[in-house]
């Protein structure tokens, strides 16, 4: 199979496999050993995780990068672009070389069905092992265990947090959850855990396999203070580190599992505290507590986040920052979460809410997301808007006329849409 645009690949692996999501190593791990018989790989570092996966991996590029090494990181989902899933020194590799990496796939595939999300993994693989890397920054596209990414083994592991989501894959409890998520791990190998309270599934996942368990406030901690923040491992202490350039309190804790990594591969590839400050300072990721600011409309937040544990980050970070200003939401979620549990934790917080539609499958319908304001007993609601342009409008008229702060959250595609049309606008 041969297509002459990266639109034209992507819309072809959207139909190849059954389902959408079918996790499993045998597919991929397949293809991947034809791909890559010598098995070449740089130092590797997965990352897993509920929430926080992204933030970690900025903090671990940027860091890297500082060091003057030469990066790759593989993320997903993408906001506007598929290409940034696959960035080399923070750069989205070309719709050329996405379209290279996907012909040698299918060269090798043969009558192998791959997934959408399984492609991407191999691509980024494969161009990675062709780039003469330093190091590759793996995130976890779903759990761990059977996740397209875990064919490879990591030099060392992260589980960023460990919370109910996608129950329907991973088990509908934490101790599920965790078992899951804890099969990135490897023998002899840094696995690194930023949840405060883990399940014991994963402590005994980590002993069964004789895991290097690295627990943090056990094994490391950070402490604040006005002006800086101090970090304390194993062996090490870094002092007077710069605040996270990625807002929110929980960041401090992403950042430190990134420190943990840096520091626990030390002996494989060397980061001076000058980089590690730089890193800090500079880190980026778009749609986490993103704040929009332009003359003539009110501040607009953009936030990803779309689980209980996510919101309640949110929640801690309107009521640290924006205190003072009334706050309207743009929202909606995908049917497979937890949106009753989002909402009644942000009810408190939101003077009214507007509910956007979305051109996705995975939406949820608007007369289920009525059915649960109704059952939230929220009255300040207003849905029926036609798009997603006329929903911005609406809530855009109130935020401004009150002096508000919207803040756009429940959903990567929902700030992937308003990111989308600001760029839009911007290009007009």
């Amino acid at each position: 199979m041969h297509f002459d645009t990266l639109k034209e690949w992507l819309h072809w692996q959207e139909g190849l496999h059954p389902q959408s999501i079918d996790l499993g190593l045998h597919r991929a791990k397949k293809v991947y050993h034809a791909l890559n018989p010598l098995k070449k790989q740089p130092i590797t570092i997965t990352v897993a995780g509920t929430n926080g996966k992204g933030s970690t991996v900025a903090f671990l590029e940027a860091i890297y990068r500082a060091q003057g090494l030469k990066v790759g990181s593989y993320t997903s989902p993408h906001i506007l672009k598929y290409n940034e899933r696959i960035k080399i020194n923070g750069q989205p590799v070309s719709d050329e070389i996405l379209c290279h990496s996907f012909e040698r796939i299918e060269a090798v595939r043969h009558d192998t069905s791959l997934s959408y999300f399984e492609f991407s993994t191999l691509a980024a693989l494969d161009i990675f092992s062709r780039s003469d890397l330093d190091i590759q920054l793996l995130e976890v596209g779903l759990g761990g265990r059977l996740d397209a990414v875990n064919i490879i083994d990591a030099d060392a592991s992260i589980i960023s947090s460990i919370c109910i989501d996608h129950t329907d894959w991973l088990g509908d409890t934490r101790l599920a959850i965790a078992t899951e998520k804890a099969g990135v791990f490897r023998t002899h190998c840094p696995a690194i855990v930023g949840d405060i309270d883990p399940p014991v599934s994963l402590i005994e996942s980590a002993q069964k396999i004789d895991a290097q368990l690295l627990l943090i406030n056990h094994d490391f901690s950070y402490h604040k203070s006005t002006h800086h923040w101090n970090w304390q491992g194993t062996t090490t202490q870094l002092n007077e580190l710069p605040h996270p350039n990625i807002k929110g309190e929980h960041q401090y804790r992403n950042a430190s599992i990134a420190l943990m990594a840096v520091q626990s591969l030390q002996s494989k590839i060397s980061v001076s505290d000058k980089a590690i400050h730089s890193g800090l300072a500079n880190a980026q990721i778009s749609g986490r507590f993103q704040l929009i600011k332009t003359k003539d409309n009110a501040p607009i937040l953009l936030d990803v986040s779309h689980n209980p544990q996510a919101a309640q980050a949110l929640l801690d970070y309107l009521n640290t920052e924006f205190s003072e200003l009334p706050v309207y939401a743009l929202f909606t979620m995908m049917s497979d979460k937890d949106m009753q549990a989002v909402v009644d934790l942000m009810q408190p917080k939101i003077k009214h809410w507007f509910i956007s539609p979305l051109d996705n499958p995975r939406t949820t319908a608007e007369d289920d997301i009525k059915t649960t304001f109704k059952q939230c007993n929220i009255k300040q609601v207003s849905t029926d808007f036609i798009d997603f342009s006329k929903t911005f409008a609406a809530a855009t008229a109130e935020t401004n006329k009150n002096k508000g702060l919207l803040v756009i959250f429940g959903s990567f595609f929902l700030v992937s849409e308003y990111l989308a049309q600001a760029s839009h606008k911007k290009e007009t």
